[in-house]
């Protein structure tokens, strides 16, 4: 059986969907972007700040779910502009060990929901 997770620490989904589902060991996350949980605003003054926010999110998913970012096996990036790239990859960076750091592919594409410049999804094991 699965298991929904939810937390009010990551922005309620916009659609028919939860934030994640813990299936057995495995966690698949859905998309998470730049929402400040507790106030609803998008956090996009930069990029980077924009990049945090969401892996910020990212991780109160994974807290709920016991987990953490030692957890992710797999992740995907969608960004607007592929010339975030570097900034977005330099905040990744910082939340996940070089040595252990999960597999993960970064797509442009035309727009995202709420037409924000990045959301990332993963994939974790306990």
């Amino acid at each position: 059986m699965k298991k929904i997770i939810k937390t009010t620490n990551a922005p309620a989904p916009v659609g028919p969907y939860n934030q994640a589902v813990l299936k057995g060991d495995t966690l698949y996350t859905s998309g998470q972007i730049g929402i400040n949980p507790s106030t609803g605003t998008i956090i996009n003054e930069t990029i980077e700040a924009e990049t945090k926010q969401v892996l910020e999110n990212m991780k109160a998913v994974l807290t709920e779910a016991e987990m953490t970012f030692d957890n992710v096996v797999k992740t995907t990036i969608f960004v607007k502009n592929m010339n975030d790239f570097a900034k977005i990859n330099t905040v990744y960076a910082t939340y996940f060990n070089a040595d252990t750091a999960p597999a993960r592919e970064t797509v442009e594409v035309g727009n995202l929901p709420l037409f924000v410049n990045v959301e990332i999804s993963m994939i974790a094991i306990k």
